[in-house]
């Protein structure tokens, strides 16, 4: 099949949109999003619509690549492909291309994540040069009622205190780069943690640090079902949403590739 790659931005944004959900149809974990969701993506996560391609086959989009850009890092906001065209290398030849429009911005680590059951994912991306930085996972725990001493203060003291206690860095939905695109932000601490969050449908964690964790927990679920995407594995935050009764969703594998090492 040959194929043509053109920059994202050249694309109607509603057609892009209705692309998007096509080439993930029948992936692992269903889903559909409208443009109001797309938008947030590409306003929240810095998607580069200029650096990030479509391919085209016969004239028909068929596939597409999201790439991230944040300084010296990037981050795949997503390949897909339409189910007519799988299995033909497109995926791959959309990877390489965004390879190469981070390597032109000067990036030097390209990040992805890839849920732990798509083994031709993540065959293809360790075939491009990635390598596992950890285990992360997605979380969910259902609203209830109940005592909490957190207490809730502005966004930007709690997201101070985070950065004091943070440990590792976050993943790109999380990282402070998402945070400052966001005007919606609330937080919490206690004696010796914080927690910064949003409440939309449901109450997104987006940092947490430090201890008294589980009390924050107790205290978010108590304003709606608490979710966070992306938490380490080893976080300590993760024992807290065991405790409460909560078991992972999601599993996904983070991966980097080195760029521009010279």
């Amino acid at each position: 099949m040959t194929v043509e790659l053109r920059p994202s931005s050249t694309v109607p944004f509603a057609d892009l949109v209705e692309l998007f959900n096509s080439a993930y149809e029948g992936y692992l974990i269903p889903f559909r999003l409208d443009e109001t969701i797309v938008r947030f993506m590409v306003d929240a996560y810095d998607l580069d619509v200029d650096d990030s391609r479509v391919a085209f086959s016969g004239g028909e989009a068929v596939g597409l690549g999201n790439l991230g850009l944040r300084g010296e890092d990037a981050w795949i906001g997503g390949v897909g492909v339409v189910a007519s065209a799988r299995r033909q290398g497109i995926g791959e030849e959309l990877m390489r291309a965004l390879h190469e429009q981070a390597h032109k911005r000067g990036v030097r680590d390209v990040w992805l994540e890839v849920i732990d059951r798509n083994e031709s994912a993540y065959a293809l991306y360790l075939k491009l040069g990635y390598r596992i930085t950890r285990e992360v996972e997605v979380w969910s725990l259902p609203a209830e009622a109940g005592d909490s001493t957190a207490r809730e203060v502005p966004a930007e003291d709690a997201h101070a205190r985070v950065r004091e206690l943070r440990r590792d860095r976050e993943p790109w939905q999380r990282a402070d780069g998402t945070l400052a695109n966001l005007d919606d932000l609330r937080g919490l601490v206690t004696d010796d943690g914080a927690a910064v969050f949003r409440v939309t449908s449901a109450v997104q964690v987006l940092q947490i640090e430090g201890g008294g964790a589980e009390d924050i927990l107790r205290s978010l679920r108590g304003l709606g079902a608490v979710s966070v995407l992306n938490l380490p594995a080893d976080d300590p935050a993760a024992d807290a949403f065991r405790a409460l009764g909560a078991t992972p969703t999601v599993r996904q594998r983070e991966m980097v590739l080195e760029l521009n090492r010279g």
